[in-house]
């Protein structure tokens, strides 16, 4: 289940994030404790590496260390059975335990080399790998913006809070916004891929889009996501015709955010139904994904 220093992590993560001692809570209070390491870390980790992961893709030096830092510490909890990365191929096997864990250590890590925003996703399921999204317990996202921010869904409601350190070091995780909603009217979106790489459906969908909303695209799902939350409105990786699977994948990032935007009143798809009820295939499945408020995933979904 991990070595002492790991145990200690995961002990001392909960007792500064005032968690109960379930094995939800703690992963949610060690990827809280982690968030000023991982930022701090950065720094010296811009560099790309000579491995790719799981799903193909050139990794980071920030990658790789971001990934075994919290998989040190994540199978080090006592209930937390399975841990799955974005960056490594198979499921580690954490002893037993009833939950899964999945992480993109470094969501938009492309974007450390013009230090843009990005974060780190996490999903907690009652199930085995590969899972629904219906079997998220609790999911949970940090944004590395110009403050370090957490969003956490748990037991239908949402919660942002600002994860604050000194010295470098977790301080503690203090609430900001609680019962988050998406605003009713929306305001901004953002569609990754390439333009002339768009299906024909979802580019007439795009343009009816961008004749109402501004635009707000970063290259990190995390803050896109986030400015979807915060204002109102929808993001999407849409399927290509060169990848109609899409780009983004389902158990790391789709479900986990899904989880995320459903829970504040918003709605998901993957162009046909709600991510959380897509059937997973493997652990690297990738999906479209769609997600925003409700009516403009209705929209999406009855043009489709």
């Amino acid at each position: 289940m991990g070595d002492a220093d790991s145990s200690t992590d995961a002990e001392s993560s909960r007792a500064g994030s005032g968690e109960s001692s379930d094995p939800v809570s703690e992963a949610i209070a060690v990827v809280a404790r982690s968030a000023p390491e991982i930022r701090g870390g950065l720094a010296g980790r811009r560099r790309k590496t000579d491995a790719e992961n799981a799903s193909g893709e050139v990794q980071m030096a920030a990658d790789v260390w971001a990934d075994e830092l919290l998989e040190s510490r994540l199978t080090a909890i006592d209930g937390v059975g399975q841990f799955a990365s974005e960056e490594r191929e198979d499921v580690v096997d954490a002893g037993e335990g009833e939950y899964a864990v999945t992480v993109d250590p470094l969501d938009g890590s492309s974007n450390l080399k013009s230090n843009n925003s990005m974060g780190t996703v996490l999903g907690v399921y009652d199930a085995d790998l590969p899972a629904r999204g219906r079997d998220l317990v609790a999911a949970a996202y940090v944004l590395f913006g110009p403050i370090t921010t957490m969003v956490v869904a748990r037991d239908g409601e949402v919660t942002e809070y600002v994860v604050e350190s000194k010295n470098g070091e977790f301080a503690e995780r203090r609430a900001v916004r609680e019962d988050v909603t998406l605003p009713d009217d929306p305001v901004v979106y953002g569609f990754g891929g390439r333009v002339p790489d768009w299906t024909d459906r979802f580019a007439d969908y795009a343009r009816e889009i961008e004749d109402e909303l501004k635009l707000r695209y970063g290259g990190a799902m995390i803050g896109d996501v986030n400015q979807v939350l915060t204002y109102g409105g929808v993001f999407a990786y849409p399927e290509l015709d060169s990848r109609p699977e899409g780009k983004l994948r389902l158990q790391f990032e789709a479900n986990p955010i899904a989880f995320v935007v459903e829970a504040a009143g918003g709605a998901s798809s993957n162009g046909t139904e709600s991510l959380l009820a897509a059937e997973p295939e493997g652990v690297h499945q990738r999906t479209p994904m769609y997600v925003g408020n409700e009516e403009l995933i209705e929209r999406l979904e009855a043009q489709f």
